[in-house]
C-alpha cells in the first residue's frame, strides 16, 4: 500500500480525506462497540469489537484493485485514502487497547500512546527525509538483492515499531512511502508474487484458528453486524468518492469494496487472547464476521458492474419512453 504513495501525495491525501476518515471512524466503530455492549460484554471487549468492525482489509482490497484493473480508476484515490487513514488510526488504537487489556490506568495509556506517536513520527520523518538515501541503498541491478534488501528493511522497521507497541503494518507502510517512484515501481513488480503468497498464508492460518463447531451459534449475530456495517461502510465509500468528484458508478464501487474486512480485524481479535483477557464469544464472533465480510465483498464486486449496467440501461429505456411534459399555459 505504501508503494502507491509518495510523501507529498500522502500529506495531500490526508488533508483532503480527513472528513471522510472521521465519518468512517464514527459510522463503523460505533456499531461494533454498541453491539458489544448489547451483548453484555465489558466496555474493553466492546471496544475491541468496535475496532474489528471499523477497519477494512487493505490487503484484500489492494489485491482486488489490482485484479479488477481498477488501480487507475478515479475512485481509487478515495479508497486508498480511507485505508491510509484507518492504518494511522490503528497506530493510536492498538497501543491504547493493549494497555486497557492489561489493566493499566489512564497515565499508562497516555504514556503508551505518547511513545507510539513519537515512534510513528520518527519513522515517518526518516522515511520522508531520508527516502532518497534509503532508495539508493536498496536499489541494485540484481532483483535478488533488491528483494532481500526490501524484506530486511521492512522487517527491521516493523520490528522497531512492534517493540514500541505500534503496528508493524504502519511501519511497513511508511517504508513503502520512503522509496522513490522509480524504485517503487521496480519493487512493486518484484514483490507482487510474495504479496499474494503472504496473503494466502495469512488466511490459511486464520482458517486454522476457526473452530467450525463454534460458528453456528454466532452466525446470526455476525450476519446482523455484517449487514449493519456493510451499509455504514458503503456510505463511507460513497461519501469519500463523491468528495473527489467521482460519478455514481465509481462511488458505488468505492462503497462496495470498502465493506471487506480481513487481517487487521483478526489482529484486533487476537489482542484479547494475547493478553489472556477473558472474552468469551469474541473470537468466534470475529471469525464469523470476518469470514462473511471477506467472502461476500469480492462476490459483490464480481457482479457489481453487470448489475450497474443493467440498472443504467433500464433507466435509459424508461427515460426514452417518458412523454415530454406539456408547457404550462400562460
Amino acid at each position: 500500500l505504501g508503494l502507491e504513495y509518495t510523501g507529498e501525495e500522502l500529506s495531500r491525501s490526508l488533508r483532503t480525506s480527513f472528513r471522510s476518515g472521521v465519518l468512517d471512524l464514527v459510522l463503523n466503530f460505533l456499531p461494533g462497540f454498541l453491539f458489544g455492549l448489547l451483548l453484555g460484554w465489558e466496555m474493553t471487549i466492546a471496544l475491541l469489537l468496535g475496532g474489528i468492525t471499523y477497519i477494512s482489509s487493505s490487503g484484500i482490497i489492494s489485491k482486488l484493485l489490482s485484479d479488477t484493473g481498477w488501480l487507475g480508476n478515479r475512485e481509487t484515490p478515495a479508497i486508498l485514502s480511507i485505508l491510509v487513514f484507518e492504518d494511522l488510526v490503528m497506530a493510536i488504537y492498538l497501543p491504547l487497547m493493549s494497555v486497557l487489556l492489561l489493566g493499566g490506568d489512564l497515565a499508562s495509556g497516555l504514556s503508551s500512546l505518547g511513545i507510539a506517536l513519537v515512534t510513528v513520527v520518527i519513522i515517518a520523518g526518516i522515511a520522508l527525509r531520508f527516502g532518497g538515501q534509503v532508495s539508493r541503498f536498496i536499489n541494485s541491478h540484481s532483483n535478488e538483492i533488491v528483494l532481500l534488501s526490501v524484506l530486511g528493511v521492512v522487517l527491521l522497521v516493523g520490528g522497531i515499531a512492534q517493540r514500541f507497541e505500534v503496528s508493524a503494518a504502519v511501519g511497513a507502510f511508511l517504508m513503502g512511502i520512503a522509496l522513490s517512484q522509480e524504485l517503487s515501481e521496480k519493487v512493486h513488480e518484484i514483490i507482487v508474487p510474495l504479496k499474494d503468497l503472504f496473503a494466502a498464508v495469512f488466511f490459511v492460518f486464520f482458517g486454522l484458528q476457526i473452530m467450525p463447531s463454534a460458528l453456528p451459534q454466532v452466525l446470526l449475530p455476525a450476519l446482523a453486524l455484517g449487514i449493519i456495517t456493510a451499509i455504514t461502510k458503503f456510505i463511507t465509500g460513497m461519501y469519500a468518492a463523491r468528495r473527489l468528484g467521482v460519478f455514481t458508478r465509481g462511488q458505488v464501487r468505492a462503497g462496495t469494496i470498502l465493506t471487506i474486512r480481513g487481517e487487521f480485524s483478526i489482529v484486533i481479535a487476537g489482542l484479547a487472547a494475547a493478553t489472556q483477557v477473558d472474552a468469551p464469544g469474541l473470537a468466534p464472533l470475529a471469525a464469523a464476521y470476518v469470514l462473511l465480510m471477506a467472502v461476500m465483498g469480492p462476490i459483490l464486486l464480481r457482479f457489481l458492474d453487470p448489475i450497474l449496467n443493467a440498472i443504467l440501461r433500464r433507466e435509459k429505456a424508461v427515460s426514452r419512453n417518458v412523454p415530454p411534459q406539456p408547457e404550462p399555459e400562460m
